[in-house]
């Protein structure tokens, strides 16, 4: 991107000059004033904004089903966003009209850094123009439709890149209410008269997002054309599945309350993609990669439906489906069926089913995850017992978007070893 649009959200010179300016604005709303705003007034705003943010923190994340811990710069600034409040409300008599304008200024920036605090700690909008785009639903880059797809195969060289898709996918097994999809499709598949039968990775991102986040956020469009140039246009198809239905809907990908996600990702997406696109329907050349929630989901659906996948990527993944306490997974996800609970918990799923055969998988957790990092361990040391081939891969980072784009280029190549190696042929 070029220009203001460029901007980083996540680092550089706009973060510390709007904390700089909301800072400044504070001062001046809260001002000297006279002794009894000095010595009276402005102790009680302090003292309430401290109790309002420890609230905030604690229990009210709890109440609002935060899962994971966030940063203490979003307290600060949530903070600051109620003391400019409580000033402008405690000194709105006898203020001028300016000291009240800077005090709602003050409280726009804060807020506006408390929400960017939060985008810096899980990297949603790495730039300005990246957040735009995604509120405007903006098309992603090299975005097309199916019949301008359709239309672009038959040539006789390998094309430099492959081409995304957007699709709808019919809820036919399902009845999942889900958004438009995307498929990546790699060069080889543009070549010739008659398509091959590649495999295929669905990707899974966090629970709060969109199916196009694994290419925005993600990277995985330009690691699969990487990987591509570099095979004779060679790639798996690459599938961007909708497993929540909307911006934040923790389906945590089984069948229950929030939707059969499940259902919709197991049978809906394979039997679409198999006829649409002529995909192969072999389980040893299916696999999932998912993202927090999505990691999560990676396991889960390849241990419930090993005849449809054979191969996982759990990038920061949960030891289960979870939504906050074991009360609140057991009310949110299963409507108070413990049998429903247990049939979703990979743990237990493995233990019940005994020996795979053929199946394999990756989990890759962060040094800031450390509780993820022995639940990874944990679930490894499962699989190994029903003769799940896998292994835990610590890497530096956190549970950030950057991070799991990053494990999936270092991952990707295995990926594509595991889909290939099994079928008995090799690829160029």
């Amino acid at each position: 991107m070029d220009g203001w649009t460029g901007v980083s959200l996540l680092g550089g010179w706009l973060p510390v000059a709007l904390q700089v300016a909301a800072a400044a604005a504070l001062l001046v709303a809260v001002g000297w004033r006279d002794r009894r705003w000095r010595l009276r007034v402005l102790p009680a705003v302090v003292g309430l904004t401290a109790v309002l943010t420890v609230l905030a923190a604690y229990p009210g994340a709890r109440a609002a089903r935060q899962v994971d811990p966030v940063p203490i710069s979003v307290w600060l600034w949530l903070g600051v966003t109620a003391g400019a409040l409580l000033v402008l409300a405690a000194g709105w008599r006898g203020a001028r009209w300016w000291r009240r304008g800077t005090a709602l200024v003050a409280a726009a920036l804060a807020a506006f850094l408390c929400a960017n605090a939060i985008n810096q700690y899980v990297g949603y909008y790495p730039t300005i123009g990246a957040a735009l785009d995604d509120w405007k639903h903006a098309p992603l880059p090299g975005q097309t439709s199916l019949p301008v797809a359709v239309h672009a195969a038959g040539v006789a060289t390998v094309p430099p890149a492959g081409k995304l898709v957007a699709v709808d996918i019919p809820a036919t097994y399902s009845h999942f209410t889900h958004r438009q999809e995307l498929v990546y499709l790699p060069p080889i598949w543009f070549v010739g008269r008659s398509r091959p039968a590649l495999p295929v990775v669905e990707l899974i991102g966090a629970e709060h997002g969109s199916p196009g986040d694994w290419v925005r956020l993600g990277n995985a469009v330009r690691v699969s054309d990487d990987y591509a140039a570099a095979h004779s246009g060679y790639a798996p198809i690459l599938v961007f599945a909708d497993a929540t239905g909307r911006f934040s809907n923790d389906t945590e990908c089984v069948n229950g309350v929030p939707g059969n996600a499940a259902d919709h990702l197991a049978e809906d997406i394979p039997a679409y993609v198999g006829k649409t696109f002529g995909a192969v329907r072999d389980p040893r050349r299916w696999a999932v990669a998912g993202f927090s929630m999505g990691g999560t989901c990676a396991l889960d659906l390849v241990v419930e439906h090993p005849e449809v996948f054979g191969h996982f990527a759990d990038i920061s993944g949960d030891l289960a489906p979870y939504t906050g306490t074991p009360a609140q997974t057991l009310h949110d996800l299963y409507g108070g069926d413990d049998n429903a609970r247990r049939a979703n918990d990979p743990r237990l799923v493995m233990r019940a089913h005994g020996p795979y055969v053929g199946v394999s998988g990756l989990f890759c957790t962060s040094t800031g995850e450390v509780d993820r990092r022995h639940e990874a361990e944990e679930l490894a040391r499962a699989a190994a017992a029903v003769d799940i081939a896998s292994r835990v891969e610590v890497s530096p980072g956190a549970h950030t978007w950057q991070f799991a784009a990053s494990e999936f280029a270092k991952l990707f190549p295995w990926l594509v070893d595991q889909l290939a190696a099994r079928q008995g042929a090799g690829h160029a």
